[in-house]
């Protein structure tokens, strides 16, 4: 679906945005957007040792 946005429509949606959070908060937005894709990566990447974390804590119980 995003794939056949084009430049018009991606030009809208931005100045939506920024309409609607405005050109203060568009910045912190973008930040927690890209902080919140970095950790889902990294979590991705991990998968085996949060799984291994994750029982031995049980196993402890």
């Amino acid at each position: 679906m995003l794939g056949n946005l084009g430049f018009t429509e991606i030009l809208v949606l931005g100045g939506v945005v920024l309409l609607v959070f405005g050109p203060k908060r568009l910045p912190e937005l973008a930040k927690g957007l890209g902080k919140g894709i970095r950790e889902f990566k990294k979590a991705l990447s991990q998968p085996e040792e949060n799984n291994e974390s994750d029982s031995d804590s049980e196993q402890k119980k």
